[in-house]
């Protein structure tokens, strides 16, 4: 990758910027939020055998306290194969409802810092929304389930009787580990998320935060971004100084996005 040469042309107070996938990329109308609660709540009648009238209560309080339903699954001792609960949750999704965003493209490569993804979600899903909405190039990675949970290793933070074997946002630990594996100074990364307690995290790991799809102000967040078509309203300096040469960057910068580990 040509990082060296973005790096140059930004000379910036921002390196790098880190974008939560759903419900930030696209919008929350999309209808997927919901789709996905509906196929976990299957999934939890289905397979782990837990009562009908508990499922939707049971699924919204553990994604609340733990980050995700199936963080909070795992802390309850539920055994289940991770790739067979995301292909359930996830793989079930109307990805063809979703639209390339060229407006979105555009402004993301428009942008000289580096930028990644960091989601909650497993590989295949981020793959697949960045597809329907034709970013691809966009990204230089992406960490995601598997990158926070590779096989076969326990994190440290497991020490703790009351925590999910999972690591996710909002833990504090997720974004130390995103943080690590994307290489980046936080004083010099901007994160995007929709959610509030997502943002409060994001700042408290010392990153600058920019919550997106809200009006409201947050005491966490040094930006609110109504849609994220309106970054460049909202963050003009993140362009500062590139008009002239912002072709080489994007012709330098454009590769394709992996997954980090």
């Amino acid at each position: 990758m040509k990082m060296d040469i973005v790096e140059r042309a930004t000379g910036a107070k921002y390196e790098c910027l880190l974008f939560d996938l759903d419900d930030t990329l696209y919008p929350l109308s999309i209808g997927f939020n919901l789709a996905c609660r509906k196929n976990i709540e299957e999934f939890m009648l289905k397979y782990l055998d837990i009562e009908e009238s508990e499922v939707p209560r049971m699924c919204l309080e553990l994604y609340r306290e733990y980050g995700t339903t199936m963080a909070g699954l795992k802390a309850l001792g539920y055994e289940f194969d991770n790739d067979e609960f995301h292909a359930y949750a996830h793989g079930r999704l109307p990805y063809e409802t979703l639209r390339p965003d060229p407006v979105l493209r555009n402004l993301l490569l428009s942008m000289p810092q580096r930028k990644i993804i960091f989601t909650n979600g497993d590989k295949a899903h981020a793959q697949q929304v960045l597809k329907g909405l034709c970013l691809e190039e966009c990204f230089e990675g992406i960490i995601c389930f598997e990158t926070l949970n590779p096989p076969l290793q326990q994190p440290d933070f497991m020490d703790a009787a009351d925590k999910s074997p999972i690591l996710c946002k909002p833990s504090l630990e997720a974004f130390e580990a995103a943080i690590q594996l994307a290489n980046v100074d936080p004083k010099k990364t901007i994160f995007f998320d929709d959610s509030a307690r997502n943002i409060a995290t994001g700042k408290a790991a010392g990153l600058h935060t920019v919550i997106v799809g809200s009006s409201t102000p947050l005491p966490e967040a040094d930006y609110v971004l109504r849609n994220i078509h309106n970054i460049k309203e909202a963050i003009p300096e993140l362009w500062d100084g590139e008009e002239g040469q912002m072709d080489q960057v994007i012709q330098q910068a454009a590769v394709e996005t992996t997954v980090l580990a």
